[in-house]
């Protein structure tokens, strides 16, 4: 395990420290997991109805945005995971663009000689990535794709979150 992290280490993605528990990153995500909610408790037809009034649609959306915040960000992340697999081009772009990204990195900033002799510089390098992955990242419509991720995220989130009642349990504790 130690291998694995000296070669991030090496390619300047992040610290043997930052990968660690000490520093929560890690912890952080699989307390965010530990909070999923079943899809029974999630997906509960008996407690979906139409808010009452602006109050009620208040109360629903602040309440069950804290109470299914972990189920929200796996669909938002689902949600993300098909745009990508819907737009190829962007994909590509973005896989390009990243092992670009981590091949120029990998070179610690040394030239790239090729084996004629010709040396490339650092910069250029960052140049020709350029130049081959913002034209086509522009033609992948990446404004569109996060228009529709926003929309179609944003409606399904608090749609979902006003027609949720709160569980019995919430109704409770709030009189106590």
């Amino acid at each position: 395990m130690e291998a694995v992290y000296s070669r991030i280490s090496q390619l300047g993605l992040a610290t043997t420290s930052s990968l660690s528990l000490e520093n929560g990153t890690l912890a952080g995500f699989r307390s965010r997991i530990s909070n999923l909610r079943g899809p029974r408790d999630f997906l509960d037809i008996h407690r979906m109805s139409k808010p009452t009034g602006i109050a009620d649609l208040q109360s629903r959306v602040s309440f069950n945005l804290r109470y299914f915040g972990a189920n929200y960000m796996l669909f938002l992340s689902a949600l993300s995971v098909y745009a990508l697999l819907t737009n190829l081009l962007l994909l590509f772009v973005l896989v390009i663009a990243v092992i670009g990204l981590l091949g120029i990195n990998a070179l610690q900033g040394a030239d790239l000689v090729l084996p004629r002799g010709i040396i490339i510089t650092q910069q250029s390098l960052y140049i020709a990535l350029g130049v081959i992955t913002v034209p086509l990242f522009l033609i992948a419509s990446p404004l569109s794709t996060l228009f529709w991720l926003i929309g179609a995220g944003g409606v399904t989130v608090f749609g979902h979150a006003a027609i949720m009642e709160k569980p019995l349990e919430s109704e409770f504790a709030e009189t106590a």
